[in-house]
């Protein structure tokens, strides 16, 4: 029987563990999306025990206590941090099978020494122990971002923003890590929700531009991303229902949002008609600036609405939304490459049955501009685990090109995620690994390390173009 979670966890064989230890364990980390606080690194946050930096907004940490039959008191209600953490450890020692067992126990190990199980008999040792290593200054954000060995950083930024934080954490010499913004306009496009009008209000404020028609929509978004470019920004983001394509004259886009300014609301058809106008816009304008655009979709979101209107979005009440119609992700891309204006995209689908659907639209429409200049996203969300790693790496490699695959990338609002990039590259080296053991590749580490390596750090540093 192997050891619980020791150096060897999850190489099954002798390649997979070389491949890992000599390869993909020195290499650095570049967390190309992210939804972490800039302020929180900005002012270099010291956490004041292991709920704090834990559980503080985990929905998957959430959504396992709820299954586990918590009171909703002891996850986000008002229990004290210490009766949350331990209403925490009883569920997570009982965890079999749950990425979260293998997630929270790589971070205990990795940040706080501890390599024994967490669980209910063991929860009082742990808070102890956490929370003094916690207190350590070595443990304060700027510091667990340095030992991750973190070259550079995407945090997920709204139009509106100031990106005040940014402009600090690169005016302070004494950090060397690399922040930087990227772009993700969804509201800008929701036309649907209740709250537009008043959130192109704030647009209209930060762009100089009197948003009253959809060429001043335009024109507002391209001044803001000049704004992002002048951070450093080069990488946008979507958080779509699936990617439409409906397209329909400016005239007609221009009466559905007058129509909506007007304080009317819009049919279905209006919206799926306005969002397709602003995605192709958008599209090409990230072409012109040499951005990349991430797509993710496949959610259905705020599915209880009870707790909705109780504790707000991103807690935990969202599903795989099972209706995202390849055809219309084709015919986007399409609109785009039509007038030489589609951008390096990376599409990420919350179903993992979209996996092969992405796999054959994505070479539709490579080209020599880039290495996998549409990509595949990583496993995403409800897919990030062994399973939903391992299909998404065979689908790509069956379809595509998987040695020109941008890797993983943490999704998380934790200072601790950084060990799902472990996660991640041990669970490609044992696919690789086991491939060669079984004949199916050379045992040629020549390759095999570059490969390795370049998954695991150098395409998405070449891919986005960063500075590095």
């Amino acid at each position: 029987m192997k050891q619980f979670m020791d150096q060897d966890f999850l190489l099954s064989n002798e390649t997979a563990k070389k491949l890992f230890h000599d390869y993909a364990e020195p290499t650095p980390i570049l967390d190309y999306h992210c939804h972490i606080n800039p302020r929180e690194i900005a002012e270099d946050r010291q956490f004041e025990n292991i709920t704090q930096v834990w559980l503080g907004g985990d929905h998957y940490k959430w959504r396992f206590m709820r299954s586990c039959g918590v009171e909703e008191k002891y996850i986000t209600g008002d229990a004290s941090d210490k009766e949350k953490f331990l209403a925490w450890a009883k569920c997570l020692g009982k965890a079999i099978g749950n990425p979260l067992y293998h997630w929270s126990h790589l971070e205990l190990q990795r940040y706080f020494g501890y390599n024994g199980a967490l669980s209910e008999k063991t929860a009082e040792e742990v808070w102890e122990l956490c929370n003094k290593k916690l207190a350590d200054p070595s443990m304060s954000v700027r510091n667990i971002i340095r030992n991750s060995n973190v070259t550079l950083i995407c945090t997920t930024d709204d139009p509106v923003d100031t990106l005040e934080w940014h402009d600090k954490i690169k005016a302070d010499e004494t950090f060397d890590v690399q922040v930087l913004p990227a772009w993700r306009p969804d509201k800008a496009m929701n036309i649907e929700k209740p709250d537009y009008p008043d959130y192109l209000a704030k647009l209209s404020e930060v762009s100089g531009v009197k948003i009253n028609s959809f060429t001043d929509l335009k024109e507002a978004l391209a001044n803001r991303m000049d704004y992002f470019a002048s951070k450093g920004c080069s990488v946008s983001d979507h958080g779509l229902e699936y990617v439409m394509y409906l397209p329909a004259s400016e005239g007609e886009i221009e009466k559905i949002l007058t129509k909506r300014l007007s304080g009317a609301s819009v049919t279905r058809e209006e919206e799926l008609k306005f969002k397709t106008a602003c995605m192709v816009f958008v599209g090409a304008e990230y072409a012109k600036r040499n951005w990349a655009m991430q797509l993710h979709y496949g959610c259905k979101r705020d599915n209880n609405t009870k707790m909705y209107d109780r504790l707000g979005p991103d807690t935990g009440y969202d599903c795989i939304n099972n209706y995202a119609p390849s055809a219309q992700l084709a015919d986007f891309l399409n609109a785009l490459i039509s007038q030489d204006a589609l951008p390096r995209t990376i599409l990420y689908s919350l179903n993992p049955n979209d996996n092969q659907a992405i796999g054959t639209i994505l070479g539709c429409f490579q080209d020599s501009s880039a290495v996998g200049k549409i990509q595949q996203g990583s496993a995403w969300w409800f897919n990030d685990h062994k399973t939903g790693m391992q299909d998404q790496m065979i689908s790509l490699a069956n379809l595509g090109n998987l040695s020109g695959f941008v890797g993983m990338l943490t999704d998380s609002r934790s200072f601790l995620s950084y060990t799902r990039h472990e996660y991640f590259r041990r669970i490609l080296c044992n696919l690789l690994g086991t491939w060669v053991e079984n004949g199916e590749f050379p045992q040629d580490y020549e390759i095999l390390g570059e490969i390795v390596k370049n998954i695991s750090y150098y395409n998405a540093v070449n891919y986005f173009g960063f500075d590095l």
